[in-house]
């Protein structure tokens, strides 16, 4: 861990000490407006030295089109304007002297045609990270090491974002995040969210979009914010696609291929993504407990066990889509999509229980050999129509989504005294979990441009979810199985939720923006557990019925306003609250077992966490964002621990547990320190407390928390790239545990082949196998030590290959994404 931030720190002087050695002072700005005179908004400008054409700087015009390129040594240079629909510009030479500020270019105007791009691949170059007024934007083909990588692994390295051992997002140090993907939620959380973004590969996506305090525009879940992953797509008349494929050999050998392909002729666009993925990892968890007696709190048994863990399987989805351009003003499209995902899972478990001396008293052998199949569908419906010439515009979406799933869970178990020998006959639990979760949606959304740049947007949505879980468990007991009627259980789960939002948006003046919005959220959910129960007087098992229903309104306002003090110098102050609502996994009773004395359980009383969030954030320059946020948390949902003293016996769930505040620092830069290096760092400081009672005990805990991420990216000559970054956190909490500090050092170098249609990339994920998670939870009478190895550090190669031939696409109404926003991230998987 040490060679780790060792490495990170030398980054970072040499880093800062290369932007501080560097004082140009010169700057170039100008304005771009289309044939018709139009100011054009989002036009890509890039500055290049006339020399070699190496490229010096990138801008992104504004509103009123105007460009502004700064911190530029003396020179000559020339600019190129690129956007969609347009062709591209090339301006004179010109010349930069020493200390020339605020060079104004001739006006220039950009030619809107449809091009023929037949054979030609575009490889232009975008930055890693973009920084916007309301998302941090991660640019996934520009780091090189996320060639090969899951989605999840890609994911990882994002500013801001980190991700524990169960897979469980964090992002700024806050959990709750909703993740989304094309825009449309997953529905899924915790580590079934994990488990499909493992599943994903990496060359699948294109962006990634982080947004801390979404607008009214969203779904209200997520109490740390929105993270969209944006898939590849393209949008020109013709055809156009890519092709990858990897092998990463970690312990164990994996294999990924992707396809993606568009085709858009006349007034249809079809396409389809296609991905497989063979996954092959093992694992290793420690944990010691401590058991001590409730009235002496003396030590009456310890525990420590090591589980060794296998998983593999299989993952095939895919996505087929068109578009119908009825007019140039509506579209209409259909999307259908779904994956199949076996996998096995084995472990190996020895637990040792120990006198309060250390000395061996039993030892229990335990093996779990778990199968599980998942299967999806997804289908959507949506349209996109422009109701006059002002920009007012009407989108609708309508969403069927569904889960199939089963899981044959046998838990062999043998007890043996500490020289070896039997102490008691062997037994096996059988646990078969079936899942089904479906999910219906429907949305529309208005737009209205004003005056003067003003803008309203209002809107609907309407949800129903229901999930239907069946857990029978039986024990067996030399080839009969009998009935576990303690652990067997059907629960059934149902939820409404119906929501109307409206979003102002407005210029007050040359320097401030301003954006409020108001979301409401309509829940109404019901769900009914059938177990059964241990009836004393009659000494059996009886049926038994809980039913509970829920049902509230909540408000949800947002606020935006900017102040552009000065083309170097931008304020934003931004203000949300958010809801957090258990994930249908979690509220779900059933109980899923390592061993048997560990076990996870889910808690139907949970209720949904409120959070408020405020952030003031700076940039300078385009190159220095410097964010300080405050979050206060009511009713936290978090993981806890409970013991039985009597039985050793400790298991895991969700709990409302506490309330939590949070004050964080965040510093965001990125640098083109010189024609052939880059660099970008993210570090983020943030303080959390918890104050709360868990498990009858009252808990106050608190910890200052860093974390610090960068990556350097070096382009060289004849197609070679290079890459080198990594990250490192110190210790903190997460809700009442205590976490070790971990890093992860990542390196890898890409060639360009074919005439730069094809890329060959070679890297490797955590060099020094830093990725191993280590921590503590002691409150109350749990005392608990933990450590998860993972198979983190993995060589990776992969060959991409794209192909196009076709003109421009001038036409933006292609829309891949649905309406189902917040119930994709709470299936849990």
């Amino acid at each position: 861990m040490r060679h780790i931030l060792f490495l990170l720190t030398i980054s970072m002087l040499v880093f800062s000490s290369s932007i501080s050695a560097q004082s140009p002072t010169g700057s170039v700005l100008g304005l771009v407006r289309g044939g018709d005179g139009k100011l054009q908004e989002a036009a890509t400008v890039s500055l290049y030295q006339s020399a070699d054409s190496a490229l010096a700087k990138m801008a992104v015009t504004n509103k009123e089109g105007r460009f502004l390129l700064e911190n530029l040594a003396p020179g000559n240079y020339f600019v190129a304007v690129s956007k969609i629909g347009f062709e591209l510009f090339h301006s004179d030479a010109f010349v930069l002297t020493a200390g020339e500020n605020g060079k104004e270019l001739p006006a220039i105007e950009l030619i809107q045609v449809a091009k023929d791009i037949s054979g030609v691949t575009v490889t232009a170059r975008k930055p890693l990270i973009e920084q916007k007024i309301d998302r941090t934007v991660v640019n996934v083909d520009a780091s090189i090491t996320n060639a090969g990588n899951t989605a999840l692994e890609v994911l990882e390295k994002a500013p801001g974002v980190s991700i524990d051992k169960d897979g469980n997002i964090s992002l700024k140090g806050k959990e709750g995040v909703v993740v989304y993907i094309d825009g449309r939620p997953s529905y899924l959380s915790g580590a079934d969210l994990a488990n499909l973004l493992r599943s994903m590969n990496g060359s699948q996506l294109d962006q990634i979009e982080i947004m801390t305090n979404p607008p009214a525009k969203y779904d209200a879940a997520g109490n740390s914010g929105i993270i969209n992953i944006k898939t590849k797509k393209t949008k020109q008349f013709g055809y156009s696609g890519s092709f990858t494929t990897g092998y990463t050999q970690g312990r164990y050998a994996r294999l990924n291929d992707a396809f993606n392909m568009n085709y858009r002729t006349g007034k249809v666009n079809l396409f389809t993504n296609l991905n497989y993925n063979r996954n092959k990892t093992g694992s290793e968890l420690e944990i010691a407990r401590v058991f001590r007696n409730p009235v002496t709190g003396d030590v009456s048994s310890r525990f420590e066990q090591v589980s060794w863990m296998r998983n593999s399987g299989h993952f095939l989805n895919g996505k087929l889509g068109a578009d119908y351009y009825v007019s140039n003003k509506t579209t209409i499209g259909a999307t259908i999509s779904g994956y199949y995902n076996p996998s096995d899972w084995y472990s190996k478990t020895p637990s040792y229980i120990f006198s309060p001396a250390k000395d061996t008293i039993s030892v229990t052998q335990a093996i779990s050999k778990n199968k599980e199949e998942w299967t999806n569908f997804s289908a959507n419906l949506n349209f996109r129509t422009v109701l006059d010439s002002s920009g007012q515009e009407l989108t609708g979406d309508i969403d069927y989504i569904q889960y199939l799933s089963t899981n044959s869970q046998p838990l062999y178990s043998a007890y043996f005294d500490k020289h070896g020998q039997p102490i008691s006959a062997s037994d096996t639990l059988l646990g078969t979990l079936p899942q089904d979760i479906f999910i219906y949606s429907g949305k529309l959304d208005y737009t209205l441009p004003l005056k003067d740049g003003a803008k309203f947007e209002a809107g609907w949505k309407s949800s129903y979810v229901e999930t239907d879980n069946n857990a029978l468990y039986e024990n067996i007991y030399g080839g009969v199985a009998e009935l576990d009627s303690a652990r067997t259980n059907h629960f059934v789960y149902r939820e409404n939720i119906n929501a109307a939002y409206a979003n102002y948006s407005r210029s007050l003046g040359k320097k401030w923006d301003a954006q409020l919005g108001l979301r409401v959220e309509n829940t109404n959910a019901r769900g009914v557990s059938r177990g059964y129960e241990f009836d004393t007087n009659n000494d059996k098992f009886v049926a038994t019925e809980r039913r509970f229903k829920r049902a509230y309104t909540q408000l949800f306002p947002t606020f935006y306003l900017q102040y552009k003090a000065s083309e170097q110098h931008q304020w934003v102050l931004n203000y949300g609250r958010r809801v957090n609502r258990p994930n249908y996994m979690d509220l779900n009773p059933f109980i899923n077992f390592l061993d048997r004395y560990t076990f996870q359980q889910g808690n139907p009383d949970l209720k949904p966490q409120f959070a408020h969030n405020v952030e003031l954030k700076h940039t300078y320059k385009s190159f220095l964002s410097t964010t300080l946020n405050y979050t206060r948390t009511d009713d936290i949902i978090q993981q806890v621990f409970e013991q039985n003293d009597e039985t050793n016996e400790t298991y895991i769930k969700k709990a409302n547990i506490a309330k939590m505040q949070q004050v964080g620092l965040g510093v965001s830069a990125f640098k083109q320190i010189n024609k052939i290096w880059s660099g970008n760092v993210f570090v983020n400081i943030n303080y959390n407390e918890f104050e709360g009672l868990v498990n009858g005990t009252s808990v106050s805990v608190d910890q200052v928390t860093a974390a610090i991420q960068m990556q350097h990216q070096f382009k060289l000559n004849k197609g070679w790239s290079a890459e080198i970054g990594g990250f490192y956190r110190t210790k903190g909490l997460q809700g009442v545990m205590n976490i070790e500090d971990f890093g992860m050092l990542n390196a890898g170098f890409s060639k360009q082949v074919l005439k730069n249609k094809g890329t060959i990339r070679v890297n490797v994920r955590d060099i020094f196998a830093g990725g191993v998670f280590k921590g503590t939870s002691r409150y109350g009478d749990v005392d608990v030590r933990f450590k998860s190895i993972n198979d983190s550090r993995a060589l990776n190669v992969s060959f991409s290959w794209r192909f196009s031939k076709g003109k421009i696409n001038n036409n933006g109404g292609q829309r891949k994404k649905g309406g189902a926003d917040d119930e994709l991230n709470r299936v849990g998987r």
